[in-house]
């Protein structure tokens, strides 16, 4: 299958919430990229394009791919760009790309379900440690850590949204935790090798998302619920829907991991996500009522009275008043932009 270009008017929005003047920063450089070929990477790509294209920056983007032939055959409009390069190799251990690389994205993540805990857990530690090496071999001076909401471990049900000073963490003792606790230890890495070389770093706590790339099969709830209703198939809610989540738009997760590489202030942490909690029953009923599809929504868990909900939703205070950035592409708005770009998709590969 072959991914449809994004939407004008996503690659609009994201690119607005950066001004000019700070893409300009990004005139003649050039800037590493890990998890290129992800959800994440690919509107960065993107997005990144769209802004070379509009101000001329005449930057230039090296991708690390571990498998570049099946991401120029995916995503040809993104792989095939002037100013892209692929690079293959495996995050933990690539072979340094010649020459100076200005700023580095570590956007490379491991949430394959079929990894153990020990490779997922080893993939966030080698693979940050193996860019920061690379920060100091080819003098980029700036870097940009996507990390998760899960580093915060389970959130108090009481605590409407988690604000960045949480103290919280992921259970040490459970093997189920070695992406919160990866993510953790990379935060530290990064800080680390800050406080000793100098290198500007920028952290981004990235909760739930929504939005064109996302796969429709994964395990990822909003995906998931969507193909099913573009299909009229049932909507399996595994547990009880009564968790609630929130969700960013990938056009404003783009626009604001840009923002907070050119922006953010050193060794801080901000967290990308929407701030409207809804739970994953009412997600469900939403996505079918703004398709108008026809699927039934089936809970295989009775909701329990004996206890609050769980909850996944950050506090975002810090990136409204610090970058001036904000959700502002609605969730509904979010279903539909979604929608239509994968029924797009759907009519190109027919």
């Amino acid at each position: 299958m072959i991914d449809a270009p994004l939407p004008v008017d996503d690659l609009d929005h994201a690119c607005a919430l950066v001004s000019e003047s700070a893409w300009r920063e990004l005139s003649g450089q050039c800037i590493f990229l890990t998890g290129g070929t992800g959800f994440i990477g690919k509107w960065l790509i993107a997005t990144l394009l769209e802004a070379d294209r509009r101000f001329g920056l005449d930057c230039r983007l090296i991708v690390l791919s571990r498998d570049p032939r099946a991401f120029a055959a995916r995503a040809p409009h993104l792989s095939s760009a002037p100013r892209v390069e692929l690079l293959e190799g495996d995050v933990r251990d690539f072979e340094f790309p010649a020459g100076r690389i200005d700023r580095i994205i570590h956007a490379a993540t491991d949430v394959v379900q079929k990894n153990t805990p020990e490779a997922t857990f080893a993939t966030c530690v080698d693979g940050t440690r193996r860019v920061l090496d690379l920060a100091a071999h080819s003098g980029a001076s700036h870097l940009l850590l996507t990390s998760s909401g899960a580093v915060y471990g389970r959130q108090p049900p009481d605590l409407d949204r988690l604000p960045e000073s949480h103290a919280g963490a992921p259970d040490c003792l459970a093997p189920a935790s070695a992406y919160g606790e990866g993510k953790r230890v990379s935060e530290w890495q990064v800080c680390a090798r800050s406080a000793l070389s100098g290198l500007q770093v920028r952290i981004a706590r990235v909760f739930a998302l929504a939005g064109p790339y996302q796969p429709l099969d994964s395990h990822f709830a909003f995906g998931n619920f969507l193909g099913a209703a573009l299909t009229d198939d049932a909507i399996v809610i595994k547990g009880d829907g009564t968790p609630f989540r929130s969700y960013l738009h990938a056009a404003d997760m783009a626009g604001w991991l840009w923002a907070i590489l050119l922006r953010g202030d050193n060794a801080v942490a901000y967290n990308v996500g929407g701030e409207e909690a809804v739970s994953i029953g009412q997600l469900a009923r939403r996505i079918v009522d703004s398709t108008g599809s026809k699927s039934r929504i089936e809970t295989l868990e009775p909701a329990r009275s004996d206890c609050l909900a769980e909850r996944y939703v950050p506090d975002t205070r810090r990136a409204r008043e610090r970058l001036g950035l904000g959700a502002s592409i609605s969730l509904d708005e979010a279903i539909l932009r979604t929608a239509r770009w994968h029924r797009l998709q759907q009519l190109q590969n027919s």
